[in-house]
């Protein structure tokens, strides 16, 4: 009876991991072999790790990214100019803490949204906050939310994630507007949190994107000093695979 309501106390004050570890001891007579503090740090050690579980899933929730990517999952095999000992640098999170960027260029297919996505999903794993959005959708929310008077709302939201992913730059000309939210948005993030952008169109030729010397200028400035540059090439990723698949359906 005590132990019941030791656990239904337990759960009450939302300790559910120890609550969970405190039942398995009980059915485990064993454990009454070990000290007091031994059992209390398995009981602890439990709750920690259900707790930190709870915040992974739950960031990754919050993240919206577009694939289940997992940087363990990278394909390495094709020729596209990914390197891996960039990717395990990129892997311990140390340029989100340092606030720097990551821009992956190349052509449809090459794997752009998978890396961004893969990358962000790293942060969610390491307890940083992320958040993916396409380019196209990001400036129709703004329009709204300017329309609706939740601009700023929206902006906070943006600048809240540690890492912001853009996904989709260029892929059409940006109107006056556009290009405004865009600078908004690398202005607030600048030095504070981290930004990965993913573009079919070289770095090079972002400036005719933008439409605006001065705001391509800055956005840039903003963007690429400090960033990691991943330009992938080869062919489409989603070919290759479709190829593999039908010859291994085929028995070659």
């Amino acid at each position: 009876m005590l132990n019941e309501q030791t656990i239904e106390k337990l759960y009450h004050m939302k300790l559910n991991g120890m609550a969970e570890a405190f039942k398995e001891q009980i059915l485990q007579p064993d454990l009454a072999q070990m000290s007091f503090e031994e059992r209390f740090a398995l009981l602890v050690e439990r709750h920690w790790t259900w707790k930190e579980d709870r915040r992974m899933k739950r960031l990754l929730s919050l993240a919206k990214l577009k694939i289940n990517a997992c940087i363990e999952d990278i394909d390495y095999r094709a020729p596209r100019g990914l390197q891996k000992s960039v990717i395990l640098q990129l892997s311990s999170c140390d340029w989100v803490r340092n606030a720097h960027n990551v821009i992956i260029t190349g052509p449809t297919g090459a794997g752009k949204t998978y890396l961004a996505c893969a990358l962000a999903n790293r942060a969610c794993r390491m307890g940083l906050s992320a958040f993916y959005i396409r380019i196209p959708n990001l400036f129709q929310e703004l329009a709204i939310a300017r329309a609706d008077g939740s601009y700023s709302k929206i902006m906070k939201k943006l600048l809240r994630a540690k890492v912001l992913v853009l996904d989709d730059l260029g892929l059409s000309p940006m109107s006056a507007q556009e290009r405004r939210d865009l600078l908004e948005v690398v202005e607030d993030r600048h030095g504070l949190t981290s930004t990965i952008v993913a573009a079919q169109l070289p770095i090079e030729h972002w400036h005719e994107n933008i439409r605006d010397p001065t705001i391509a200028d800055a956005v840039l400035d903003r963007l690429v000093h400090n960033a990691y540059k991943i330009n992938l090439k080869g062919e489409s990723m989603r070919k290759l695979r479709s190829t593999l698949t039908k010859k291994k359906d085929s028995g070659k």
